[in-house]
């Protein structure tokens, strides 16, 4: 069979690894994109039009696709209507989920699934203020993609009422047409994805990603400077109860998106929830793969990916069983210098003193160029390296050192996966929770 992939970051590498790993394909991996989706009309078609291009030459089996954009662009619905090859990944009416929050929040609302925090949303400034004076501690985000960017929050970003409401202001005179308002939370975040075929929902090694540049959490966020999972499957701060109730509100927004839709949501469901001292809530919906979560779950994948793939295309996927290795793993991104605000560019990166690559160790390239046998750096996150171990100190140590090893003008968190951070996260829930304890004693 030929597949083919779009997108060009981690991610997608790692999709293209697993694919290659079953050995039922032909190889290489055809990329069908041309890159990622700029923001113009012009640059839009463009990228359909090679989309077209690629698939009249290549005619591949069915197509996987990394990125949010293409799913939002209605790439499925193109390749589906006007070439008859199937995607894992939603259509462009199911990659609503992502493409717009408020879409998210009321869908949950409407159909009466958990996990919804407090939530208005506004199409004019009328009541915005009083409702952010209700709320007190808040959160506000333009309603859209953003990549990470946009959402802000009290206490950390906005520090009065006016400036909170300056920033809605400016939100509508920047031409957003909606704001999502939300109660800010106070616990643990951590990603569950779930591959779906409409009916059946699967789900994989839940993960924490770190999205702040510096080490402790601090400093602007980024698209995802690494992150870690353990080797139960779970992460040290959550109950049993706690993920349930993460896979509960998955599988529940699939079905609900069928009711509300009539569209079988076939692809990858990726929630990112919170745990909360009043339980797990959703924080967002991607409809893809995580960047950097899908490097931490395909590295332990042991189910064919291909058959997973087919599961989801055919509708069969309740048939497969689905198996990930009991190890942990630590993904580091390393990232050019001046990440993310102004990150140097095609500057050269001497990957040279790398580990090979083994059962302990993946390597996978992002925003990396390659000329005359030189790798360059183009602006973004560049390398990931993932280690993998039966222990989580263990696979930090390797991530660690093959991070290390890695020269040029570039930096990543020594700080992702080790004991102490993850400590930190610990005892942060457990404060969490025990004033949640408090509070019920002390109620009448």
């Amino acid at each position: 069979m030929k597949a083919a992939v779009i997108g060009k970051d981690g991610r997608t590498s790692a999709i293209v690894d697993s694919l290659e790993r079953t050995g039922r394909l032909e190889t290489p991996i055809v990329n069908l994109s041309s890159g990622k989706l700029g923001a113009t009309t012009e640059s839009r078609e463009e990228a359909k039009a090679k989309l077209r291009e690629n698939a009249r030459k290549f005619r591949p089996d069915f197509v996987v696709i990394g990125p949010e954009e293409p799913l939002v662009e209605g790439f499925v619905n193109l390749l589906r209507d006007e070439f008859g090859i199937p995607c894992v990944g939603p259509t462009k009416e199911l990659a609503w989920l992502e493409a717009s929050k408020s879409y998210t929040r009321q869908l949950l609302e409407k159909h009466g699934i958990g996990g919804n925090p407090r939530f208005r949303v506004f199409t004019d400034t009328t009541g915005i203020e009083s409702y952010l004076d209700a709320l007190g501690h808040f959160v506000i985000k333009p309603d859209g993609l953003t990549g990470g960017k946009g959402v802000k929050v009290s206490d950390v970003h906005l520090f009065s009422l006016k400036e909170a409401t300056d920033y809605c202001r400016e939100l509508f005179r920047a031409g957003q047409r909606s704001i999502l308002v939300e109660e800010k939370l106070d616990g643990e975040e951590f990603s569950l994805q779930s591959f779906s075929d409409g009916v059946d929902v699967k789900h994989m090694p839940i993960v924490q990603d770190h999205k702040r540049v510096g080490v402790g959490d601090t400093g602007p966020n980024t698209g995802g400077m690494g992150s870690y999972s353990c080797n139960d499957g779970s992460l040290p701060f959550l109950t049993s109860a706690d993920v349930q109730m993460a896979r509960s509100i998955n599988a529940d927004v699939v079905r609900a998106l069928q009711l509300e839709t009539g569209e079988s949501y076939k692809g990858i469901l990726y929630g990112g929830f919170i745990a909360t001292a009043d339980g797990i809530k959703l924080i967002e919906y991607n409809v893809r793969f995580g960047d950097p979560e899908a490097l931490n779950v395909l590295s332990l994948l042991q189910t064919d990916f291909v058959d997973v793939c087919q599961g989801i295309i055919n509708g069969t996927l309740g048939t497969i069983h689905m198996a990930f290795a009991s190890r942990a793993t630590v993904c580091k991104y390393l990232v050019p210098e001046q990440y993310p605000d102004n990150p140097v560019t095609n500057v050269e990166v001497d990957l040279s003193r790398l580990p090979a690559e083994s059962q302990n160790l993946k390597i996978f390239e992002a925003a990396v160029d390659e000329r005359d046998g030189k790798k360059f750096l183009t602006g973004s996150r560049a390398i990931a390296v993932v280690g993998i171990s039966d222990e989580l100190d263990e696979a930090e140590r390797i991530a660690e050192e093959a991070a290390k090893s890695v020269t040029g003008p570039v930096y990543h968190r020594p700080d992702i996966g080790s004991r102490e951070l993850i400590n930190s996260k610990v005892d942060h829930m457990r404060r969490v929770r025990s004033r949640s304890s408090l509070s019920s004693a002390l109620s009448p």
